[in-house]
């Protein structure tokens, strides 16, 4: 019955037309635990955090567990045309993780199926469930354990299988690689249906493939990630710089430096030389009886200024002058405007889940659901003046409407057995412009200024790469990849054979898998 209703679905062109007993038909043949609500409801499965793309499902799956997402992409791939996207917490920016016409699964009803500390060798591990939100992972982890994952992104409020699949980076990757070099084994749903568990020595293509694999190989339901002990406290800094070499000489000098001889986390953003609430002066005190004075700036400086945010980890029983002696000898190295440095000291989850305040204040203010044109690149150490010169300097000197980040991190920390790419050279940074604009004939120009820059660096010859790629052809996609294309096209053939999985990254077309 269920291939009947799918093949006769699948020739619909207009998907959202299906009626909700067709959907229900579907649920009944799969018999799964879970549920499948249909896609012409105006429900979450069409958007997402990026608000340029909407495309219709033809239905929502909500799984109880990894069974369920196995007979959802059996029986896609006993169809001609349907595809099924993994949709964490909807914080992908370009549609990635939407299926036009197809099934998209609510990976966050399944983030209870997996909660479990392991310890191996001597080291403590959490198993956790693919839909699980980091943010709760780290609640649990440190109330329960006194633990935490050693690597983060900024937000926390993304899935474990959705920044697995992308690399998830922070300001503690420098030391510890991105989150896919924190994980040691995952159990994942291939493109066939299959239910495998991988590892480093178990099924290792499948693993390295899927961390950072963008969802083409799998959809990843539990991972194995690396706890450490968790601090109490975190000094957390940020210093002013007019100039980007001094800036850029400093972050480097703080993330090529061993464990106990740097701080805990290193970042930076670039803002407007104004005093714009958003873009601008205001945008860096950490409190909000700090104030910024202008006079302070050195005379020299440009249209933008550079700021390090560095944080050092402590604990309640670290004597302050211990603490303060610590950063006042990194401090003392730096080429910062001495005036111009803010601090407070606040709890390691007040830290870790500082953009969640960022959030609740949009949410509160209703900004929160503006589009969201992000554009995140990886430039090399060889590249990033240039990029500086070119696109903070002149192309974005008044600000984008959200923060400019910028830090480097190191090669080394990365395992290139991934299907991340990276530039060349042992040091590169990370670009992240995070806009934030209601929806309108803005958003189509910000998007346009996004491929400006990109256009930019591939004309001027910069070594770049970018994070959450985007691209529409195929020619593209081989670029980005580089020599490193035929692996990619190998690993999809072997796990993802008819391109099933992921239709919204636009790399593969259904059916179609062409190795050349």
């Amino acid at each position: 019955m269920i291939l009947a209703c799918l093949g006769r679905i699948v020739q619909d062109t207009d998907a959202c037309s299906i009626p909700d007993d067709d959907v229900s038909t579907i649920s009944q043949s799969l018999d799964l635990q879970g549920t499948i609500e249909s896609g012409g409801i105006q429900g979450v499965a069409d958007k997402d955090f990026g608000g340029i793309y909407s495309v219709k499902p033809l239905a929502l799956v909500k799984p109880s567990g990894t069974e369920d997402i196995a007979r959802v992409v059996k029986a896609a791939s006993r169809t001609s045309h349907l595809t099924v996207a993994a949709r964490g917490n909807g914080h992908s920016i370009n549609g990635q993780a939407m299926a036009d016409g197809g099934l998209v699964i609510d990976m966050r009803s399944t983030e209870e199926s997996h909660f479990k500390l392991l310890r191996i060798g001597g080291s403590s591990y959490i198993d956790v469930s693919g839909g699980a939100l980091w943010e709760d992972v780290l609640k649990r982890c440190v109330s329960m354990f006194r633990l935490a994952p050693r690597s983060w992104t900024d937000y926390l409020g993304l899935t474990v299988g959705g920044t697995l699949s992308n690399a998830g980076v922070s300001g503690q990757a420098f030391r510890y690689g991105p989150q896919t070099s924190n994980v040691t084994e995952l159990e994942v749903v291939t493109g066939k249906g299959e239910i495998l568990v991988c590892s480093e020595n178990q099924n290792s293509e499948l693993f390295f493939g899927a961390l950072g694999g963008l969802g083409q190989f799998c959809i990843i339901t539990r991972a194995r990630v690396k706890l450490q002990p968790a601090p109490d406290m975190v000094r957390w800094i940020r210093v002013v710089y007019s100039e980007f070499e001094e800036f850029a000489r400093d972050a480097e000098f703080l993330v090529t430096r061993g464990e106990g001889e740097s701080f805990d986390y290193v970042e930076g953003f670039v803002f407007s030389n104004s005093d714009d609430p958003i873009n601008g002066w205001p945008s860096v005190p950490l409190d909000p009886d700090h104030e910024f004075n202008p006079a302070q700036i050195p005379q020299t400086a440009g249209s933008v200024l550079y700021c390090l945010e560095v944080a050092l980890h402590y604990h309640h029983s670290d004597h302050t002058s211990t603490v303060d002696s610590a950063v006042i000898g990194l401090l003392e190295r730096l080429g910062f405007a001495r005036r111009l440095r803010f601090q407070v000291n606040v709890s390691y989850m007040e830290f870790l889940l500082r953009v969640k305040r960022v959030e609740e204040h949009a949410r509160a203010n209703g900004i929160w659901d503006s589009s969201h044109p992000w554009l995140n690149i990886f430039v090399s150490k060889s590249s990033i003046v240039d990029f500086d010169r070119t696109v903070f300097r002149n192309m974005l000197k008044d600000g984008v409407g959200g923060p400019m980040l910028i830090y480097p991190l190191l090669h080394s920390k990365w395992d290139d057995r991934t299907s991340v790419v990276l530039p060349e050279g042992e040091i590169f940074y990370i670009v992240a412009l995070l806009r934030c604009v209601p929806k309108g004939p803005s958003v189509e120009k910000l998007v346009a200024q996004n491929h400006e820059i990109v256009q930019w660096c591939n004309k001027e010859g910069l070594d770049f790469k970018l994070y959450l790629p985007h691209y529409q052809s195929k020619e593209d996609w081989k670029r980005h990849f580089g020599n490193q294309w035929s692996r990619f096209v190998e690993r999809k053939f072997s796990f993802d054979p008819m391109a099933i999985l992921a239709p919204g990254q636009k790399i593969f077309k259904r059916s179609n898998i062409n190795r050349n």
